[in-house]
């Protein structure tokens, strides 16, 4: 690995874990169109560590209320949504504990994430577009909060997106866009922590794969480049829809497709 590569997947990674693009199918796919050698399990765990940190800094405010309300349970808003995110939490945290295994071998192929792009892209398109703006964050139900957990189990699947298929679910059951896009970022900060823990202990048997420096400089550029794709998607939420994000799965799903049947 160069610097220059661990800075492209930094940049891959935080962008892709907030936009509904996917960072798993993107880290997967860059690398065997440039013709690089696989990065591997450990910096991975790098550039997750670095998301958390960018979800951490946006969202810490929230989630001091949160974990305050939460504390004192169910009586106030504050204690309900702390519990609704733990709630929808699960779904998504035995689906990538049962599958991990399948993941790691079976479901890193070029050819199936850009059929998940696309496929996921129809469905953010068709959720985004006839979905009802009639709800925001503080009018969720629990039972629209684990609905919206059980879509983010559809992200194991690499291509498919988390935040693509959580917003997709929450704007279907009628929540606006950035309050779909908020309750989607609140609910990926024990997503990813997991992600970046559960697998420390094979990281100390095994050793870095990389110099530390590779590390250190995959998660910095992941959390810079995360917190700005936070703040600019909600942002960007507020006055459009998400057609450009679903053409952009069209187009490199495509290419993915073509360069699959091509080699």
């Amino acid at each position: 690995m160069t610097i220059f590569q661990a800075i492209i997947y930094g940049i891959i990674q935080g962008a892709g874990e907030f936009l509904p693009i996917s960072s798993s199918g993107h880290l997967i796919a860059i690398p065997q169109l440039l013709g690089w050698a696989d990065h591997g399990l450990e910096f991975d765990i790098a550039l997750h560590w670095g998301t958390l940190v960018a979800v951490l800094i946006y969202f810490w405010h929230d989630w001091t209320l949160l974990l305050k309300g939460g504390m004192r349970g169910t009586g106030t808003r504050d204690g309900k949504m702390f519990w609704y995110l733990i709630a929808a939490t699960i779904p998504g945290a035995v689906a990538g504990y049962l599958l991990d295994n399948v993941v790691e071998s079976y479901f890193r192929n070029v050819g199936l994430v850009g059929i998940s792009l696309i496929i996921m892209g129809m469905v953010l398109y068709l959720c985004d577009r006839y979905g009802r703006q009639q709800v925001n964050l503080q009018q969720m139900t629990f039972w629209q909060s684990l609905w919206i957990g059980l879509s983010q189990a559809l992200a194991i699947v690499p291509g498919v997106s988390r935040s693509g298929s959580t917003i997709s679910c929450a704007r279907i059951l009628g929540l606006d866009r950035e309050s779909a896009a908020r309750f989607s970022f609140l609910l990926s900060t024990p997503i990813i922590f997991g992600s970046a823990i559960i697998p420390l202990k094979k990281i100390l048997q095994s050793g870095l794969s990389v110099p530390l420096g590779y590390f250190v400089i995959g998660m910095l550029t992941a959390a810079i480049i995360g917190l700005l794709c936070i703040k600019f998607f909600l942002q960007y939420l507020k006055k459009a829809d998400l057609v450009i994000f679903v053409w952009y799965r069209f187009v490199f799903g495509a290419i993915l497709l073509l360069f699959y049947y091509a080699s």
